[in-house]
């Protein structure tokens, strides 16, 4: 592995923050930093934020500064919602022209790709190649946009032979920490589709896409590949699999305005989405494999996946407060002499002198009887409905009030022996730790 010293631009997005806490496990590397206009979304160790734009003079200077061998480029806008067609513009291709201009002179380039370069057409092939020239000119912004980007890349691979350039070109991605438009569009509890046709989908779950990152960081792979999972779904089967509604509602002439309507009604259709909702897409995904990655999820698999955690969301704690970053914290803790471990022991009992009474004992005070409780609800909607091995795997998540509340409904409703089991396993553990 060359890369022991990495630059990651995009460190506040998913990709960015999953792909530097990933690299953070590794010993061998010896200097994360990353890079991005907003802080990071994910608490990190080792990895040093510096917010800068995507101006080249300032990631230049990083570079140079840090000996940096190494550049991970995940800034990549690849779904028209997250943001406007400008902004979107300024990101794919102004920024990765920035980002090129200095990375002149390093060992390593990753850059994440979006398989939207081939796009959707009527006689595309069951599986895009990464030797397949597109065969017709992009269609929407955002593919002028992929396409312009991997232009400059390959230009840039060209002027810099001696560096490793790898680009990678995910298919759509299937996970809890995504907010797309096709997942959005599969938690409708009735998914509207085109009338008429039933695409083919290929997906890729949101720790391949991050493993995917990895891999190429840890291994000298050069050249372009497609990451998607193995095997293809057409559409009605995911909803099914799902366990939604098929409703073929937008019309096969006139689609874009039928979409405009649902779109007032919060229903996300991006142009790229509605051409896949029609001709779909498969990608031959047996060069990266070659490389030695191994996907973890196939297709059906990452749809089954989604199903689960659909299923057990509500059961999840929704008012846990999520990480943000504090420059003047990050530093305190980093770096003050005065931190010291967060598990550290507890100061022992103090010593009673020879000959010294020991203060007695306060008297315990009596119990009150205890309040008529209400009746408890359920904790989620479809609980009732949910196997006792789904709430077992997800009792480690809640904390004791929630565990008491689940006990108490389970004890008066379904009565599972293994659920009231585990949960008073965790409740009698979490006493011990107190």
């Amino acid at each position: 592995m060359t890369s022991r010293r990495i630059l990651i631009t995009g460190l506040s997005t998913h990709w960015g923050g999953r792909v530097a806490k990933a690299l953070e496990r590794d010993p061998a590397i010896e200097t994360i930093i990353g890079v991005d206009r907003r802080p990071p979304k994910v608490e990190l160790q080792r990895t040093e934020f510096v917010e800068v734009a995507d101006s080249h003079s300032l990631i230049r200077r990083l570079v140079d500064a840090a000996e940096i061998d190494t550049v991970v480029d995940t800034r990549m806008v690849v779904d028209a919602i997250v943001t406007s067609s400008r902004r979107a513009h300024e990101n794919n291709v102004i920024g990765t022209m920035n980002v090129l201009a200095a990375c002149r002179g390093v060992k390593k380039l990753v850059f994440k790709s979006s398989a939207h370069w081939y796009g959707c057409e009527q006689d595309d092939p069951a599986y895009f190649a990464e030797d397949m020239p597109r065969r017709h000119q992009p269609r929407t912004g955002l593919e002028r946009d992929i396409v312009e980007a991997e232009t400059a890349v390959e230009d840039f691979r060209h002027r810099n032979p001696d560096t490793i350039v790898t680009v990678l070109r995910f298919a759509n991605g299937l996970g809890p920490g995504l907010r797309t438009s096709h997942m959005r569009l599969l938690e409708l509890p009735v998914v509207p589709v085109i009338l008429g046709f039933d695409p083919r989908y290929q997906f890729i779950h949101e720790e391949d896409i991050a493993n995917c990152l990895e891999h190429a960081v840890r291994h000298d792979v050069d050249g372009v590949y497609n990451c998607a999972a193995d095997g293809v779904l057409v559409l009605s089967e995911i909803i099914d699999l799902l366990g939604k509604q098929l409703a073929p509602v937008l019309p096969p002439w006139g689609t874009g305005l039928a979409a405009t309507a649902l779109r007032r009604l919060g229903v996300p259709f991006s142009p790229e989405m509605l051409r896949q909702l029609r001709f779909g897409r498969g990608l031959d995904n047996r060069r990266f494999k070659a490389t030695g990655f191994r996907y973890r999820c196939t297709t059906r698999e990452a749809v089954l996946k989604l199903r689960e955690h659909q299923r057990l969301a509500p059961l999840r704690r929704s008012n846990a407060e999520g990480y943000r970053y504090e420059r003047q914290l990050e530093e305190f803790l980093r770096y003050s002499p005065s931190v010291r471990a967060a598990n550290a022991a507890p100061p022992p009992p103090q010593n009673v002198a020879a000959g010294e009474e020991r203060p007695a004992p306060r008297p315990k005070p009596k119990p009150r009887p205890a309040p008529r409780k209400a009746p408890v609800s359920p904790p989620a909607p479809d609980y009732a409905d949910l196997q006792a091995e789904e709430i077992i795997a997800l009792l480690g998540e809640l904390d004791r009030a929630d565990l008491e509340r689940l006990r108490e409904h389970e004890a008066g409703h379904e009565e599972r022996p293994s659920v009231l089991r585990a949960i008073e396993s965790l409740l009698a553990r979490q006493g011990a730790a107190v």
